[in-house]
């Protein structure tokens, strides 16, 4: 399965214009009917205009046509940036419907210049990147669930095209392998990304998921080992590897419940592999889990008795 996530891009000079005062009324204001303009009001001698100038312009780039740039020259424009009370620059407004719905004075972080242009394609009623590739994350989790782990792989990897470092897509990948049985090459996949999102909670999830996989494929049988407990309460061993053989057929609960209670008997056994291994699958888990939520109150109970 393909996924075309972008149409064509509109030219760029489609969507980033010099504007003057004569032009100002069509580029911005009726512009503005349609599609929201973010004008960026910069003058020749101004140093942090020519930082935030070619920030702006590739987050407008990045839009894809959702959202347009304006650049007014205000040496050049002296009525317009009168008329909008323009006192310092860099100043930026977003224009939408003709009228301005949004803006700031100053340079600015990149990570500020996206979250305003985003907050404009949205004020506009239009959808950001970031938003049509969450979507995509979403629909390919969607694959995963209903089985369809290849076109899952496949949606994973054609996000990551479009945006390398998108934590879900990358822990989605990784998850998607991992329900194809090819761990080692999740573990790979796992190794090999990006290292501004290598803590993010999507690939802690997957390295968490990608353990307990690894566990499932050497569990041993549920019946023996519960039959071990049941002779004997104290086999913390035996209790251990219950909670991953239950966790390896799918009872996350019950294996929770094996490791509260090998953590209430000993909690230091074998260098507290009780909470370890809880804690381990409560990465794996989405955080609002009731295993997750239920199993995190029970074991703060016993640790702070």
């Amino acid at each position: 399965m393909e996924l075309n996530l972008s149409a064509a891009a509109p030219e760029a000079a489609d969507l980033i214009k010099d504007v003057s005062e004569a032009t100002f009324m069509a580029d911005v204001v009726e512009a503005s009917q349609t599609v929201p303009v973010i004008v960026d009001f910069w003058a020749p001698w101004c140093g942090p205009c020519k930082t935030l100038g070619p920030l702006l312009e590739d987050a407008v780039r990045a839009a894809k046509g959702a959202v347009k740039m304006a650049k007014v020259n205000v040496d050049e424009a002296q009525g317009i940036a009168g008329q909008l009370q323009i006192q310092s620059i860099p100043t930026v407004y977003a224009f939408y419907k003709g009228q301005p719905v949004d803006g700031f004075q100053g340079a600015v972080p990149p990570s500020e210049v996206t979250a305003f242009v985003e907050r404009v394609i949205k004020a506009g009623g239009g959808e950001s990147p970031s938003d049509t590739l969450n979507d995509a994350v979403e629909a390919a989790d969607e694959m995963l669930t209903d089985g369809a782990f290849e076109d899952a792989s496949q949606t994973f990897q054609a996000i990551l095209e479009e945006e390398p470092a998108h934590a879900g897509a990358y822990g989605g990948w990784v998850r998607a392998h991992i329900a194809m049985g090819d761990l080692d090459q999740a573990e790979a996949i796992l190794n090999g990304a990006p290292v501004e999102i290598s803590k993010a909670p999507e690939l802690e999830a997957a390295h968490a998921q990608l353990e307990l996989a690894r566990q499932a494929a050497n569990a041993g049988p549920v019946d023996e080992y519960r039959a071990a407990v049941e002779a004997n309460a104290d086999d913390h061993q035996a209790r251990f590897d219950l909670a991953k053989a239950l966790h390896a057929h799918g009872d996350a609960e019950g294996a929770v419940a094996e490791l509260l209670e090998l953590f209430k008997r000993d909690r230091e056994w074998n260098d507290a592999a009780a909470k370890t291994q809880l804690f381990t699958i409560f990465d794996a888990l989405k955080p609002n889990d009731p295993v997750v939520l239920n199993g995190r109150r029970k074991l703060s109970s016993m640790i702070f008795v």
